[in-house]
């Protein structure tokens, strides 16, 4: 298993589980995977590719951390970059992060290289937010399980 720190809701800083997909790195500075990451190791990208990778985040769930849908958690390195070019990201923090996400089955997903990336991203979060409902969670649920799983930025 493999345990990041990440913002879940009010800021608050939590500790999220992964299955271990890549080589660890002796260079501790963050770096967001790739395409053709040389540090994914076989097994996991397989798991990366199909989202597997995801599933001890359920154990977060039971501790209350996360909820099964939500904004996906990002990285705080991640966050650090865009917090004050992006003023909407801290809308995302009203909630608790998900497992899975409007921007996530809408194809949001993955490396952000530009803003737009992740304006589209948080804008998606964003509406989410605005529209919640046990309704939209179901339909995330089940669009998570058809399509939301894979993606061609999952790598």
């Amino acid at each position: 298993l493999f345990c990041q720190s990440r913002r879940g809701r009010n800021r608050e800083v939590i500790k999220v589980y992964k299955f271990r997909t890549m080589y660890q790195d002796l260079n501790p500075t963050f770096k967001q995977a790739q395409k053709d990451d040389p540090r994914v190791t076989r097994v996991g990208a397989f798991l990366r590719k199909t989202s597997l990778d995801e599933l001890p985040q359920l154990f977060n769930v039971l501790q209350g951390s996360m909820s099964l849908v939500g904004p996906r958690p990002h990285p705080i390195p991640l966050d650090e970059k865009f917090k004050y070019v992006i003023p909407a990201l801290n809308a995302r923090y009203a909630v608790k992060p998900g497992i899975t996400g409007w921007a996530q089955i809408n194809g949001f997903r993955g490396e952000t290289t530009r803003v737009d990336d992740m304006v589209a991203r948080i804008e998606h979060d964003r509406y989410y937010i605005k529209n919640w409902s046990p309704w939209l969670d179901i339909k995330i649920i089940v669009m998570t399980a058809f399509k939301g799983w894979t993606h061609t930025n999952a790598y």
